[in-house]
């Protein structure tokens, strides 16, 4: 990848994440990509690859504090709740992958 444009890099985990990281509601998957949070969440984790602290607890932190709407705004609920193990598996994965490549 060896991707040096700090925008290219966040556009390109932000695909990645949109495409690989869903959340489980009622057991239907919606990604990231899908529900418009794919940019949000790299945006929030990218801190975590340049200061070289990606691991699970501080993805889990930074997961429990990105809000989502839910009932039309009614309601938030944080990501992290919305998200199977295997999902944050997946996350933390792909985040160490970046930190490897850069």
């Amino acid at each position: 990848m060896a991707k040096t444009n700090t925008t290219e890099l966040l556009e390109a985990l932000a695909a990645e994440i949109g495409e690989s990281v869903y959340m489980d509601i009622a057991k239907w998957h919606l990604y990231l990509s899908n529900a418009k949070l794919h940019t949000v969440v790299a945006e929030q984790l990218y801190p975590l690859i340049t200061s070289k602290a990606v691991n699970e607890d501080q993805v889990i932190k930074v997961l429990g504090s990105i809000p989502v709407k839910i009932g039309g705004g009614k309601h938030e609920v944080p990501l992290i709740d919305l998200l199977p193990l295997q999902c944050q598996v997946n996350l933390v994965d792909i985040l160490e992958k970046y930190l490897r490549e850069i």
